[in-house]
């Protein structure tokens, strides 16, 4: 992990957050980055840390990270500001000096290359001995190869040595004959042969032997140029790179709201930043591949401009196969049950299992288990423990909410996403059951335990009169009404089309079909109201095109 820099090299970062994560973004960047100067804005959060950017881009809460080029009071105009004057304004106020963002663009290249180097090292073997016995296996098979190549080359030496001394013994042969030929030999005329005949056959031979080496010399020579030039292609990875230069593409995303948005268009902003941006500092407009990206958002209330640190947004996880539950707000929750080491966890309802494995990954010495009713949802939940490779600190089981296999008091936390019948459906109605699943909850609950649950607006409405009735308890007919009054709140649409189901256990009578009334079911089959649970909080969250509602309580007896 990367060591925090000093005092003098704070970073100023933004991250975008999904509405109402805020705070728990609040208490991550300054519980986990030590930030400083944390301030909020709606669906974002400002901070500097000096921590190292790796750790930085671990946060788990927040939906993209930036480094943080300007922030300024929002930008007004007149009614009557001409078109001219306004793109006036709006250069004179976004781009600022020149050196401003050429030293916003250096950190911006420095902190690329702390990422790069991370996905390097992350790419790599895991230990520093795998990487230096790789390095040890790459030198010595580099040693292999030179040696290799060193013995082929004193092969071939000394095949051309042998070759030679063949043809030298093969010439001497032919010399002698020649000689005792011409020794012995009388032309027609009866005279012998004279010397200049053999001179001539020396010299001949002599200058094949000298053009021979000749070449064998060039030959070595090739052999040594080819092998060196062999050993750089082969060993890209020792020529250190050079550092990047200063990107000069780019591109303007922007987002314009409030006010602002009558003057200008998003198309509009983008195209008076970008043209003032070329003529600044001589970049290029890219649209399609730019080498740097510039976010603006103008609205009433404030005026940021960052430049994306990631190409993928920082809630998408590496370790998470099959999604389900955002992982943002799976996180969130697993944060409010203040899971300590040892404890014991579980989701009743568990789908594909998203909050139990954030969990796991924060808390490495705690038990998970996760429940379902449902086949298909386990085998998912199952592909995803295996491909985040939590082993044996996760079991999944095959139950019913309504009936939970496990002895009373017998764990630490329950945190659970309650179907909402949106995006998975269920056949169950959940506003007739909720008091059953509840109680089996509480039931299973140790003292001192938290309950975490998201539940949408309509069941959140049917929870706290259900815990409103708490102190008195349905005694009468009469007293009852308020309790049966929780069907004014709008009930949660059914689907029973989709991959999700909840049934009752085996053995346990099943609920009524969906033509029973709810009321009447509510009535007849109530648990003992929940008295041990205490209210700690209460937050709205986005999911989307629906926002939940996240609420936390504590057993504080039995």
């Amino acid at each position: 992990m990367t060591e925090p820099r000093s005092k003098g090299s704070l970073v100023r970062y933004y991250c975008t957050s999904g509405n109402g994560m805020e705070p728990f973004l609040i208490d991550e960047v300054k519980r986990k980055l030590a930030a400083e100067d944390v301030c909020q804005v709606p669906g974002k959060v400002l901070f500097s840390s000096s921590a190292g950017v790796d750790r930085v881009s671990e946060l788990k809460t927040a939906e993209r990270l930036f480094l943080l080029l300007k922030q300024d009071s929002p930008v007004r105009l007149s009614a009557h500001t001409s078109p001219a004057k306004a793109a006036y304004v709006l250069q004179s106020r976004l781009l600022g000096d020149k050196n401003q963002w050429t030293n916003a663009v250096m950190t911006w290249s420095r902190l690329q290359g702390e990422l790069a180097d991370r996905r390097t090292t992350v790419n790599s073997p895991s230990t520093a001995l795998g990487v230096t016995k790789k390095k040890e296996e790459g030198r010595r098979s580099e040693e292999q190869r030179e040696e290799g190549e060193k013995c082929d080359v004193k092969s071939r030496k000394s095949a051309e040595a042998q070759t030679l001394e063949k043809k030298r013994k093969r010439d001497d042969d032919e010399e002698e004959e020649e000689k005792r030929y011409m020794i012995s030999g009388t032309d027609f005329n009866g005279g012998e042969h004279t010397a200049p005949g053999l001179e001539h056959n020396v010299e001949s031979s002599c200058r094949r032997m000298d053009d021979m080496a000749k070449h064998f010399a060039v030959e070595s020579v090739e052999t040594v140029k080819t092998t060196g030039r062999d050993k750089t292609l082969l060993r890209p990875s020792r020529i250190e790179p050079e550092p990047s230069s200063v990107p000069v593409s780019f591109r303007i995303s922007c987002k314009c709201t409030g006010s602002l948005s009558r003057y200008f268009s998003t198309q509009d902003v983008s195209r008076v930043i970008g043209v003032g941006l070329s003529r600044l500092l001589g970049w290029k407009a890219d649209l399609k591949n730019p080498q740097l990206e510039v976010n603006i958002y103008l609205s009433d209330d404030h005026c940021l401009l960052g430049i994306p640190l990631t190409r993928l947004p920082l809630a998408n996880r590496s370790y998470i196969k099959t999604t389900g539950l955002r992982s943002t707000v799976a996180w969130a929750m697993a944060s409010l049950a203040q899971i300590q080491p040892g404890f014991c966890v579980i989701d009743p309802m568990c789908g594909v299992g998203t909050i139990l494995i954030e969990a796991a990954q924060e808390h490495k010495a705690a038990r998970f288990l996760g429940m379902d009713i449902d086949d298909g949802q386990l085998q998912k939940a199952n592909a995803n423990i295996e491909f985040a490779e939590l082993g044996n600190r996760m079991h999944l089981l095959k139950a019913s909410s309504m009936v939970l296999p496990l002895s009373s008091a017998s764990v630490d936390a329950v945190v659970c996403d309650l179907p909402f019948g949106r995006k998975f459906g269920t056949k169950t109605n959940m506003a007739a059951n909720l008091p059953l699943i509840l109680t089996e909850m509480e039931r299973v609950l140790c003292v001192g335990g938290s309950l975490v649950l998201l539940l949408s607006p309509q069941l959140s409405c049917l929870l706290k009169k259900l815990l409103a009735q708490e102190d008195t308890g349905p005694t009468s007919n009469q007293e009852t009404k308020p309790r049966t009054g929780i069907q004014d709140c709008p009930s949660p649409s059914l689907s029973p089309t989709k991959q999700q189901t909840f049934q009752i256990h085996k053995g346990v009578k099943s609920p009524p079909t969906q033509e029973t009334d709810p009321q009447s079911e509510l009535q007849h089959s109530l648990p003992p109201p929940l008295t041990s649970l205490k209210h700690q909080a209460t937050l709205r969250v986005s999911l989307g095109m629906i926002d939940g509602l996240i609420h936390k309580y504590v057993k504080i007896d039995t």
